[in-house]
């Protein structure tokens, strides 16, 4: 059965909901979220799509990413596309969101109001291999200069989420404030 995607409004407005490859060839504005995940060391968890997704297959990215379902909110849908993909599940926080429209390979073009979620997780990941063709944790310097060499290896909503996502998890930091069910 295919799946489906919620279309949205520049509001994050519902306004119906289209087939997922369909919504991507057409650049319909469709509701996402990006999760990302850090340990206690401050390093970062991401994956590597695997080669075989519909579009950007072997980039690397964050943590876990995908589309709510209709009828599915964006809290629950991240929760489940984490076990889904990486296998593991922790407290998540909405941090922010963001539109963005870019051109991706296969004909396709990613136009999405983007939900970011962060969390903190230390135990084992068990990615599924139809997601994710490897993973790793990354400091967050080695990962920048990673970026600045070969930023052709990354995702594009992974770069455009990316220097947002840092400063919410810095403010947070700064703060001394834990995520639900964590400690900082």
């Amino acid at each position: 059965m295919p799946e489906e995607v919620i279309l949205v409004d520049s509001h994050d407005k519902e306004i119906g909901s289209a087939e997922k490859t369909d919504a991507h060839v057409k650049g319909l504005l469709h509701r996402a979220f990006s999760v990302f995940v850090f340990n206690s060391k401050g390093e970062m968890l991401l994956q590597q799509r695997a080669r075989n997704k519909y579009h950007s297959g072997g980039l690397w990215s964050n943590t876990c990413c995908s589309h709510p379902k209709p009828g599915e909110s964006v809290d629950d849908a991240s929760k489940r596309r984490l076990q889904e993909e990486m296998g593991f599940t922790c407290k998540l926080k909405k941090v922010f969101h963001f539109i963005y429209k870019s051109a991706l390979d296969k004909g396709m073009t990613e136009h999405e109001l983007d939900h970011v979620f962060i969390g903190k997780f230390e135990g084992t990941v068990q990615p599924n291999s139809d997601e994710v063709h490897s993973y790793r944790w990354v400091t967050i310097e080695r990962l920048l200069q990673d970026l600045i060499e070969s930023p052709d290896n990354y995702t594009i909503w992974f770069k455009l989420a990316l220097q947002e996502t840092l400063q919410h998890t810095r403010q947070l930091d700064a703060l001394q404030i834990s995520l639900p069910g964590t400690q900082v």
